[in-house]
């Protein structure tokens, strides 16, 4: 796996998932909602901390830095 998230997109992925952590934590909703909240805060979470995105992958997206792969 090479490196295809990093600077301003990884720090995106680390704020939207603790806000979503936040979220399916603390608001008053529905079980399903809470379930799915919380998967895309840790989809959101993983992929900042390993650097690498499938869904970016596979679309040909890169956001890292040349010298970083």
């Amino acid at each position: 796996m090479t490196c295809n998230v990093g600077g301003i997109d990884r720090i995106g992925r680390i704020v939207l998932g603790i806000v979503l952590l936040l979220v399916g934590l603390a608001a008053p909703i529905e079980m399903t909602w809470r379930i799915l909240v919380l998967i895309v805060a840790a989809i959101a979470l993983l992929t900042a901390t390993v650097r690498f995105c499938p869904a970016n992958a596979i679309f040909g997206i890169n956001t890292c830095a040349a010298g970083k792969k």
